[in-house]
C-alpha cells in the first residue's frame, strides 16, 4: 500500500477504511471525497477506521473523522476505530474524537460490535 493512499473494504453494510502512514491535509481531501462517493453508492451503516499503519495525524485527520461521525450519526449509522497507537490516541483525545467514537482492539470487534 502506498504511504499516502487509502484502501477500502466493504462487508455487508460496513465500510472499513485502511489509513496510510500519514493522515494529513495532503490526503484528507481525497479521503473525504472518496468516502462521500462510497457512502452515496452504498448503504453503509457502520464506518470503521483502521489506524494500524498510521504514525502521524494532523488536525485535518481529526476534522475528517469528526465530519464522518456527524454524517453517519445523522443517518443513524456509527463510526468505530481500531489499531490506534498511543501517539494517535493522544491526538484523538485532544481533538475530542474519543468521546464520540468507540475504540476497539481488533478489526473484528470494530466491525461486529
Amino acid at each position: 500500500m502506498d504511504q499516502k493512499t487509502f484502501t477500502y473494504e466493504a462487508r455487508d453494510r460496513v465500510l472499513v477504511i485502511h489509513l496510510p502512514k500519514e493522515l494529513d491535509h495532503h490526503n484528507c481531501k481525497n479521503l473525504k471525497y472518496e468516502t462521500d462517493l462510497l457512502l452515496a453508492e452504498n448503504y453503509i451503516t457502520r464506518m470503521v477506521f483502521d489506524f494500524g499503519k498510521t504514525e502521524f495525524m494532523d488536525s485535518s485527520g481529526v476534522g475528517v473523522l469528526l465530519s464522518r461521525y456527524k454524517q453517519m450519526s445523522l443517518s443513524g449509522g456509527q463510526v468505530a476505530i481500531y489499531g490506534t497507537s498511543p501517539r494517535i490516541v493522544r491526538i484523538l483525545n485532544v481533538g475530542g474524537v474519543t468521546r464520540l467514537v468507540q475504540q476497539y482492539d481488533s478489526k473484528e470487534a470494530a466491525i461486529y460490535s
